[in-house]
């Protein structure tokens, strides 16, 4: 999808600009103990959906820390209800105060993940996707086209940038009766296989996503962790065969939990798909690629319905400093428009889950 039909599907401005991020909400009140009283919520105004749950303090001074570790059951049980929650007007500044308030939330942060670019300033938290300003990060649930995900992520926003850079949220368990049975069918019974060529210069070095220089420890992990893996001219090419619905673990109901979007080659722009083409010389040698589990490929037709789909549902806010939003990764997944000037989200992620733990019925 190209700038300007992502701006023509979600009402933004070339650069990405929302105009639907204001967030004028709808107070109501929640029966809690004294000390989650601290805090109020709201739904987005003129949401038609109850993602993402808003919370502010009712009080200045509230420490987010001291509250979340009162609060964890609240928090998840918010979680679970809205999919995702989002933290407002706490007066957060910098990155190690983000590390310190989801820590609180969620103690076993995942702190070696392979790609991402660590933050400066912390331990287990990291930069957003380095991707260029001028082109989307299109829908996906972070890491589903691994043998394990983080079923927690949270984005925390440093420095929002002056034009668009919206972080747009999609639910998972809603868009199931949005797409087309042919289509969900397709995708049910036929599952996915994830295609990844670590392309030197082009993506992440598989060294730096191993976090090892040895090929067999590379092999040995593939091997243990069910995806398969060669070595094409010194190019390193890992499969992984997979879901593309899975089971919520707490909701019990499916999900549409991928990274489609992110792999299949018509979701780039025209330009840079040709660019690859040449680079690579074939569709199956691009750095990131997806067919269904049978190796057969997917529709550009179905993609671009899953798509209009996305745009069409999903739900937008408008970063301000401070603020910190939490994703169910297996309920809501995200994408990132197009922005101008100077950003800065850091990113936290834990919780893990595998394929097994997860898996959907048979079809």
């Amino acid at each position: 999808m190209t700038t300007s039909e992502i701006a023509e599907a979600t009402g933004s401005s070339p650069a990405g600009a929302a105009s639907t991020g204001g967030l004028r909400g709808r107070r109501r009140a929640v029966n809690v103990d004294d000390t989650a009283t601290l805090v109020q919520t709201s739904l987005l105004d003129g949401a038609e959906t109850t993602m993402p749950l808003v919370v502010r303090p009712t009080t200045p001074g509230v420490d987010l820390v001291a509250w979340a570790a009162d609060n964890q059951e609240q928090f998840e049980t918010w979680l679970i209800e809205h999919g995702a929650v989002l933290f407002r007007d706490f007066g957060l500044q910098h990155p190690p105060e983000f590390e310190a308030v989801v820590s609180a939330f969620v103690p076993d942060l995942f702190g070696d993940y392979g790609d991402l670019p660590k933050e400066e300033s912390g331990q287990r938290i990291y930069h957003s996707t380095p991707y260029p300003n001028d082109m989307a990060i299109l829908f996906h649930n972070e890491s589903s086209h691994l043998p394990s995900w983080p079923t927690r992520q949270f984005f925390f926003c440093v420095t929002p940038s002056p034009t668009g850079g919206n972080t747009p949220l999609l639910d998972c368990e809603a868009i199931m009766q949005a797409i087309d049975p042919e289509v969900l069918a397709r995708f049910a019974t036929k599952k996915l296989c994830y295609v990844r060529n670590f392309v030197p210069g082009v993506d992440v070095s598989w060294q730096d996503f191993f976090k090892t220089d040895d090929q067999s420890v590379v092999e040995t992990q593939c091997a243990a962790e069910g995806m398969t893996c060669e070595w094409i001219d010194s190019v390193l090419r890992v499969k992984n065969f997979t879901d593309a619905l899975r089971i919520h673990p707490q909701r019990n109901t499916e999900v549409f939990f991928n990274q489609v979007q992110l792999h299949h080659s018509s979701c780039l722009d025209p330009a840079t798909r040709q660019a690859l083409l040449d680079l690579c010389g074939s569709e199956i040698a691009l750095p990131r690629n997806v067919l269904f589990g049978d190796e057969t490929p997917i529709s550009d037709a179905d993609m671009q319905h899953l798509n209009d789909l996305y745009f069409q549902h999903c739900v937008q806010f408008t970063w301000q400093t401070g603020d910190i939003i939490a994703i169910d990764n297996m309920r809501a997944s995200h994408a990132r428009l197009p922005f101008e000037g100077p950003r800065k989200i850091t990113v936290a992620m834990g919780r893990m889950a595998t394929s097994k733990e997860t898996q959907a019925a048979d079809n």
